[in-house]
């Protein structure tokens, strides 16, 4: 199978805007070296300043969606999104569970970049349940990260995110990268953690604006360098900077977010460009 790339299946929303969502995934996982799959999760209607309605996909559709592929081609990674229902969940946890071997990165899409809440509590149970002990490393931003344990958490309103994180692990997934965006801090924090603790943490510049997509731009980067071979750690630290100049040279293009410039490579001269490991 060498004389193929990697292929990456990406479960997820479709976003008309395409900055976000399946088609966020499709561009960042190409440009990472790989070819994309696409199992679609559920159908939006949005713009780059928020969502305005959600139509989940069948469950069996979703199913059946991903069977067909995954038995007619090798996946190498899986990388999870907008979920759509309590019914996706389930199936999608069913899929999973019978490629233990494939990576999974959960990239948690609780509420759009906008603030649409994308998910109720009853999903949260099921993916807590289903989900997160399947999965290789979830990439919660730190709002996300405070949600996911809230109905865990009986001792403290507001708990730190050391302890967000290792929470989230004793759930039953491996890694959890928490990003913080959200946090306010001069410089965006981002922190790896598994079962032992912290395994390394980066920070970045702040840029300015505000970005459609950054979460899918960096969960399907994680998943393709993961695909390529790389370990978990070198995967989170080579995806981090592919995301960090796909937001720096993020653009515009309607009344609301910045979309991240998943090929910002192509448009760079050659001797600007950055060293991504593809």
């Amino acid at each position: 199978m060498s004389d193929i790339p990697p292929i990456v299946l990406a479960f997820g929303a479709t976003d008309p805007s395409g900055g976000a969502g399946l088609q966020a995934d499709v561009l960042t996982i190409a440009s990472m070296g790989c070819h994309p799959l696409s199992v679609v999760t559920a159908v939006t209607v949005q713009d780059t300043g928020g969502v305005d309605d959600v139509l989940p996909i069948d469950a069996e559709w979703v199913s059946d969606q991903a069977r067909a592929v995954l038995e007619d081609m090798p996946v190498m990674a899986f990388k999870i999104g907008l979920l759509g229902s309590l019914e996706n969940i389930a199936a999608i946890a069913e899929v999973i569970s019978d490629y233990p071997d494939i990576p999974l990165v959960f990239d948690p899409v609780l509420a759009s970049g906008g603030g649409d809440e994308l998910t109720n509590e009853d999903m949260l149970d099921a993916l807590r349940e289903l989900l997160l002990p399947q999965t290789t490393i979830l990439t919660p931003n730190s709002i996300e990260a405070r949600r996911l344990i809230q109905d865990e958490d009986n001792d403290e309103d507001n708990p730190d995110l050391p302890e967000c994180a290792k929470r989230i692990v004793q759930l039953g997934c491996e890694y959890v990268l928490v990003t913080g965006t959200h946090e306010h801090t001069p410089k965006v924090i981002n922190t790896l953690y598994n079962e032992g603790g912290v395994v390394r943490t980066d920070s970045w510049t702040r840029l300015a604006g505000v970005y459609h997509g950054s979460g899918c731009t960096l969960a399907s980067a994680i998943a393709s360098l993961l695909a390529n071979g790389l370990s978990v750690e070198e995967a989170v630290k080579e995806a981090q900077e592919f995301t960090w100049q796909a937001l720096q040279n993020a653009f515009r293009p309607g009344m609301g977010q910045h979309i991240p410039d998943r090929l910002f490579w192509a448009r760079d001269d050659e001797e600007d460009k950055p060293s991504i490991r593809h």
